[in-house]
């Protein structure tokens, strides 16, 4: 009997246990997403929801005046071709590690330099003319020489510009830089990665895990 009442207590305890556990897993699925990274005790992250963005932004606006809205536009389309796939907090991540970098003495001072940053080439065309004055020159970024990979990657920066994505993208790019929306998301994050990629640069010296946010992963660099 004893034997009995013992293995009934420890199935009860079972019990309890697994449904405790849905119980938080539920709670947590329901308030957010809790982010949790393979290497043990590093990166665990809180990310919200992301809340509905209302204010919409005139599409038409940013393509017929770009110089007005030239760092926004920048900024739409580093969203657009970093993290289309994301729902508003996965863009809003990429977002924030621009804005972080504008702050931070190591980068450019603005969002559309910190977005073109790259080591540039000169084009044949221009380069055949010793002449030709610096205005005129033409350059392009050397392939896979430059912070954000679709700025050289060699294929098409095209934007389909009635997409719903790139809708989105300017809308939290537009958030970001004037409403503060999700602003500080990725924790002070500098660095990203997809999450399908394991670069070389993530174990360097001062590099600090902080977590996933969509399909990247963010690093700070102290």
């Amino acid at each position: 009997m004893a034997f009995i009442r013992a293995f009934m207590n420890g199935i009860v305890l079972l019990f309890n246990l697994i449904v405790t556990g849905s119980i938080i897993a539920f709670t947590a699925y329901a308030a957010g997403t809790t982010i949790m990274m393979n290497e043990p005790n590093k990166g665990e992250v809180y990310i919200p929801e992301p809340i509905e963005i209302d204010k919409r932004v005139d599409v038409e606006y940013f393509l017929i005046d770009p110089h007005k809205y030239e760092q926004e536009f920048c900024m739409a389309q580093n969203i657009y071709f970093e993290a289309s796939i994301d729902n508003k907090a996965g863009m809003a991540g990429v977002a924030d590690v621009v804005l972080n970098r504008v702050k931070d003495s190591r980068y450019p001072n603005t969002v559309c330099e910190v977005v073109y940053q790259a080591v540039m080439k000169e084009s044949w065309k221009t380069r055949q003319y010793p002449d030709l004055p610096e205005s005129e020159r033409i350059y392009y970024p050397k392939r896979h020489q430059c912070q954000f990979s679709w700025y050289c990657d060699g294929k098409s920066d095209d934007i389909p510009l009635g997409s719903e994505n790139w809708v989105k993208a300017q809308m939290v790019a537009w958030e970001m830089m004037h409403n503060n929306t999700l602003r500080g998301i990725s924790d002070g994050a500098t660095h990203y990665h997809a999450t399908y990629v394991k670069p070389n640069w993530r174990k360097d010296v001062g590099m600090t895990l902080v977590g996933r946010i969509g399909s990247h992963i963010f690093y700070r660099w102290n």
